[in-house]
């Protein structure tokens, strides 16, 4: 069996044991679609922690951690990345903006070379999965008299700089963006959860338990994984890793 026929049947036995139907009380009810819920719990999985991850371009106070929760304040502009370089992987976070309008997002497949050069203020060169509140959207809307075309607060996923995707449906107008197929981001001060799954090249987001947006054919598909601070204080927990063959 090769590595991919081996990842993908190991992905699937995963991916039985964690889900969860949703089923009506009454039997006259119909049975809502299966959730994936994957917790990070298992066989392979790694709390991360303040040991964990490496400050790239940020200012000494922008990233504490207290009682397991890692604390943003969104300033300067930068990066917190992982330790080392990862190829395939899948990680779950949760996490919270504490402010209306807040920015952030989560980076994989970096490359050393965009983080050596990155000084403060700078993001790096990536696939991106967007962190945003939904106070983002609505305060464009307000600016501009209309709704966006080029973003949404609900799980874009995108290459940054000279990274490259070819990204899933529905895409941006830009042809960059796989927007996501449903909106379930929760708003400011409340959790989210994010499962990120990172194979082959291929990037998936799952958004509170629903697959939502991603993009296959990324280049480059190893480097570093890194967390983003973009302006506004924002929260995370529960942030696990499970490397994969």
């Amino acid at each position: 069996m090769n590595r991919r026929n081996t990842i993908l049947s190991f992905l699937c036995v995963c991916s039985i044991l964690a889900t969860v139907s949703i089923v009506g009380l009454g039997d006259d009810e119909p049975k809502a679609a299966p959730r994936a819920f994957i917790d990070g719990t298992g066989e392979g999985w790694k709390a991360l922690g303040p040991a964990d991850f490496i400050n790239v371009n940020c200012a000494k106070d922008t990233w504490t951690w207290n009682d397991g929760v890692l604390h943003c304040k969104g300033r300067p502009v930068g990066v917190m990345r992982y330790e080392k370089q990862l190829t395939n992987f899948e990680v779950v976070l949760e996490w919270r903006h504490m402010r209306n309008a807040g920015n952030s997002g989560f980076f994989a497949w970096i490359p050393e070379a965009s983080l050596n050069r990155l000084k403060p203020g700078q993001l790096p060169q990536g696939i991106e999965v967007q962190i945003l509140d939904l106070g983002y959207a609505e305060s464009y809307e307000k600016q501009h008299k209309k709704k966006s075309d080029w973003f949404t607060s609900h799980g874009d996923v995108f290459p940054t700089q000279a990274s490259k995707m070819k990204p899933f449906p529905p895409v941006a107008p830009n042809g960059k963006r796989s927007f996501p197929t449903k909106n379930l981001t929760r708003g400011v001060k409340q959790w989210n959860h994010y499962y990120i799954r990172c194979i082959n090249s291929e990037v998936r987001l799952w958004v509170n338990g629903e697959e939502v947006s991603g993009g296959t054919s990324c280049s480059p598909g190893t480097g570093y994984m890194a967390i983003e601070s973009e302006g506004s204080p924002i929260e995370f927990r529960n942030i696990k890793l499970r490397e994969l063959p």
